[in-house]
């Protein structure tokens, strides 16, 4: 039942119902044994042990890991060829592009501001604001 080493001349052999011979090592185990309990259920037992993986530390590593290898996909609106020429662009070729697309962008709101002869939505006449967490009726 606990699965310890029984030395000559100790313990007792008990035969199951079934005809299973049990070594018991002590009337600890013996009467666990007669009591029907599990020994995956008594901490002190190897059964239990090995149910819990209690002492494997030492004796075995813990498995290695294969990890994922990483794949490259293409993205809506890029081809998987384009993803991988602007990743070998220079960084510098690549800043200079950003700076020519942001000058771009800027001249085209310029050119749009002035179509519209300088006003914008934004700055219409606004409501005065009005502070929220003031009590109504407080001035009674």
């Amino acid at each position: 039942m606990s699965e310890y080493r029984i030395w000559p001349g100790t313990g007792k052999l008990f035969i199951r119902r079934d005809g299973k011979p049990v070594f018991l090592g002590s009337s600890k185990a013996q009467s666990l044994a007669l009591q029907r309990k599990k020994p995956a259920k008594l901490v002190w037992t190897q059964a239990w042990r090995r149910l819990h993986k209690k002492g494997l530390s030492e004796t075995s590593l813990k498995k290695r890991r294969t990890r994922a290898t990483k794949m490259q996909r293409a993205v809506v609106g890029l081809s998987l060829d384009d993803i991988r020429k602007k990743a070998a662009q220079k960084p510098e070729f690549r800043s200079a592009q950003r700076d020519a697309a942001l000058k771009d962008v800027k001249d085209r709101k310029k050119s749009n501001r002035a179509k519209s002869g300088g006003k914008s939505s934004a700055s219409g006449v606004r409501a005065s604001k009005v502070p929220k967490n003031v009590k109504k009726g407080a001035g009674r």
